[in-house]
């Protein structure tokens, strides 16, 4: 999940009060796809915050987006704005459930189910060379492996191919930063990507 975990606070967060983030429950935060990208990052589920925003990976800590720059994805740390940027790096957001909530707790077991079938079909179509699940619970709900790996995985969808990175919410301690970015060089450099980490970039 992109957003806020579990419960969540009660005061608001990243500078939003606790009535515009319950708002962002009757929002979507759009996919950033298009065909035959290289890779595709696929969060659980938006979080009140990005939904508010209207970007994904939106919520204060959340680690996505200075991953991406520090692994060489991106030139530079792209901001969640920037986000329609992704495709001409070869790169895509989507999620695996697309309604808003506060945490995935709020998720029921048939919005996964139906989230994957639609998931699937989507991937089908636009034909990803990778499709990578942000977070362990996105992929054991997807494909019912009860201790999946980071790394790359067995199963594919069609001719993508499957990878498992660390959830980068500042939430996660079991990932430093570093040991995040090192997860997310592993992948650029399966996928085939060039460093783009001393690229001068610009908005």
């Amino acid at each position: 999940m992109d957003g806020e975990a579990g419960r969540g606070p009660t005061r608001g967060v990243g500078g939003l009060s606790r009535e515009e983030l319950d708002a962002g429950r009757d929002l979507l935060v759009p996919d950033v796809l298009v065909e035959g990208l290289s890779v595709v990052f696929c969060g659980l589920n938006p979080g009140l915050t990005s939904a508010v925003r209207g970007h994904h990976f939106a919520t204060p800590g959340n680690r996505f987006w200075p991953s991406l720059g520090r692994s060489g994805f991106t030139p530079g740390h792209y901001t969640p704005d920037r986000e329609w940027e992704l495709p001409r790096l070869g790169l895509g957001i989507t999620n695996l459930v697309a309604r808003t909530t506060r945490g995935s707790d709020e998720l029921a077991p048939e919005e996964f189910v139906q989230g994957f079938e639609e998931l699937r079909d989507k991937i089908l179509d636009l034909a990803p060379a990778w499709l990578t699940f942000l977070g362990i619970t996105g992929y054991r709900e997807a494909f019912g492996v009860k201790r999946p790996k980071v790394g790359p995985q067995e199963e594919t969808i069609g001719r993508t191919r499957l990878w498992l990175l660390p959830n980068p919410s500042g939430r996660n301690a079991h990932y430093t930063p570093v040991m995040l970015t090192e997860e997310f060089v592993r992948l650029r450099v399966a996928a085939g990507l060039p460093d783009r980490s001393a690229d001068t970039d610009s908005p």
